[in-house]
């Protein structure tokens, strides 16, 4: 890619598409935001003018919320080029990037797919951004199979840091060094994966949630209350603690016998995988073995839970729900 200004281009100018434009022009690189849509003049001419005005609005509201100032929303929007299929024919040869984020039909994907490798260079990346489909299914849907990558977005694509990189087998190395090299420079932080269904952040929240909502099935607690207890005690610690760091943190017995009293009390989906029982046998139940998930061997252990203490402490104090010393006499 050139090493001064990426050209890049997303096909698909829906919800996800404007989010990863956003991504791009608010971190200073000038992005075509493609129209895969056959539309008649008047129609693509109010389409063109709202995808703006949605770009637009989410500008204003980084500048409400202190994230921009009002002449920097000017300048990332003056940095977005909206197209039709017709008028990006022209610009794709000259993309280093492309980012598909049309509709989740493998039709609509695999006629993307062909019109796109029918105009960019050999050497452009094309990256899909779905959240359905593995990569080792749609790169056959390309030209030069060795460039294709999935990139999964979160949602919004403008403010969450995190990107899901999948590769398959026939991806090149440098291809996928390439993509984390531009996604680190505006601002994102990619993780890699091997094709299978869910990624990570998927395949572990839709568990979460689906036990979420069945504890208001059963009647375990209100919604409200179960909300609450994400926000201040899962979420706060998984946001500075990984899973599988909190997992050596307390040790991975514990998780096994805990996981044994749950999958007997309430269903055999709360089981341990045998990684555990294998760490647990081979003495590696994290922190105070000195092996887990992690190696903590060479690693100023004291340091290191200071860090993270002190990360936790932060975090506490940006929910302000840091506790008060005496706090008790000042509520008499």
């Amino acid at each position: 890619m050139n090493a001064v200004l990426p050209h890049v281009s997303v096909v698909g100018a829906g919800r996800m598409g404007e989010g990863i434009a956003l991504a791009f022009i608010h971190a200073g690189l000038p992005v075509n935001l493609i129209d895969i849509k056959d539309r008649a003049e008047d129609e693509r001419r109010g389409y063109f003018e709202r995808v703006r005005n949605n770009i637009r609005s989410e500008l204003q509201m980084l500048v409400r919320l202190g994230v921009l100032e009002g002449d920097q929303a000017d300048i990332a929007l003056a940095r977005l080029t909206v197209q039709s299929k017709s008028q990006a024919a022209a610009t794709l040869p000259q993309c280093d990037l492309v980012f598909e984020a049309v509709p989740e039909i493998i039709g609509v994907k695999q006629e993307t797919f062909a019109w796109v490798s029918e105009h960019v260079r050999a050497s452009t990346i094309i990256a899909s951004t779905t959240s359905t489909f593995l990569v080792t299914e749609l790169s056959e849907m390309v030209s030069e199979p060795q460039r294709f990558v999935n990139a999964h977005w979160l949602n919004p694509a403008y403010l969450m840091p995190l990107v899901e990189v999948s590769r398959s087998d026939a991806t090149c190395p440098h291809v996928v060094e390439r993509l984390l090299q531009l996604l680190k420079r505006i601002g994102k932080v990619a993780v890699v994966c091997n094709p299978v269904a869910g990624y990570i952040v998927p395949r572990i929240q839709a568990l979460v949630m689906n036990e979420a909502a069945r504890m208001v099935e059963e009647g375990v607690a209100s919604a409200e209350d179960i909300d609450t207890a994400v926000r201040v005690g899962f979420g706060l610690r998984f946001s500075v603690l990984g899973l599988l760091e909190f997992i050596d943190w307390g040790g991975g017995d514990i998780l096994y016998y805990a996981s044994r009293y749950l999958s007997g009390a309430l269903s055999p989906r709360f089981e341990s995988p045998q990684v555990i029982a294998d760490n647990m046998q081979n003495g590696r139940n994290g922190l105070r073995d000195g092996q887990g998930f992690y190696d903590y061997r060479d690693m100023d252990v004291d340091a290191y839970k200071q860090q993270r203490l002190g990360d936790f402490v932060r975090k506490l104090e940006l929910s302000g729900l840091t506790p008060a010393f005496e706090g008790a006499l000042k509520q008499v």
